[in-house]
C-alpha cells in the first residue's frame, strides 16, 4: 500500500514540476521583461516556485516510498534524453497551437525554458538519488513493531 501511495504522490510531483514550475518560470520571465522592478506578478511567480520547491523537498526528504521520486525522475530524464537525441521531437511535445488555452501555452513556454536550459536534467538526477538508497525501499522499524503489536492484540500468533 505504501508503494501505491508513493506512485500517486509521484504523479502529483510530476504534475507540479511540469505544470507549476513551467507556469512560474514563464510568469517570472514575463514579469521581469515587462517591468524591471518586478511587481506583483513576479512575486506570485516566485511564490509558486517556492511552493514547487517545498513539494520537491518534502518528497526528497520524506520517508515515503521511493516511487514518489522515481516517477518524476524518469519523466524528466526521459524527456531530457529525447531532447539530447532529437530536439525537434522533444519540443514538439510542448503545446503551442492557438487552439490550446493560453494558460497551457504559458506552461509550455516555461517548460521549454526549463528543458532547454537543463534544469529538468538536474532535477531528474536529484530525484533519482533516493531510489538508489536501499533503506528507502524497506519499512522502518517502528512500522514493523506496530504491526507486531496489532497482531498480538488481535489474538494472532506471537
Amino acid at each position: 500500500m505504501r508503494h501505491f501511495a508513493g506512485l500517486l504522490v509521484g504523479l502529483v510531483v510530476t504534475a507540479a514540476l511540469l505544470g507549476g514550475a513551467g507556469w512560474a518560470t514563464f510568469q517570472a520571465q514575463a514579469g521581469a521583461a515587462a517591468t524591471p522592478s518586478g511587481g506583483r506578478p513576479l512575486w506570485i511567480a516566485l511564490g509558486a516556485m517556492a511552493a514547487v520547491g517545498l513539494v520537491l523537498g518534502l518528497v526528497l526528504a520524506g520517508r515515503i516510498s521511493p516511487l514518489a521520486t522515481f516517477v518524476p525522475s524518469m519523466v524528466l530524464l526521459a524527456w531530457t534524453v529525447v531532447y539530447a537525441l532529437d530536439v525537434g521531437r522533444a519540443l514538439s511535445l510542448i503545446p503551442r497551437e492557438p487552439s490550446v488555452h493560453q494558460l497551457v501555452r504559458d506552461v509550455g513556454a516555461g517548460t521549454q525554458t526549463l528543458l532547454t536550459t537543463g534544469v529538468y536534467a538536474l532535477l531528474g538526477v536529484a530525484l533519482f538519488i533516493p531510489v538508489l538508497m536501499p533503506s528507502r525501499w524497506s519499512r522502518r522499524d517502528e512500522e514493523l513493531e506496530d504491526e507486531e503489536f496489532e497482531t498480538r492484540e488481535s489474538g494472532g500468533y506471537y
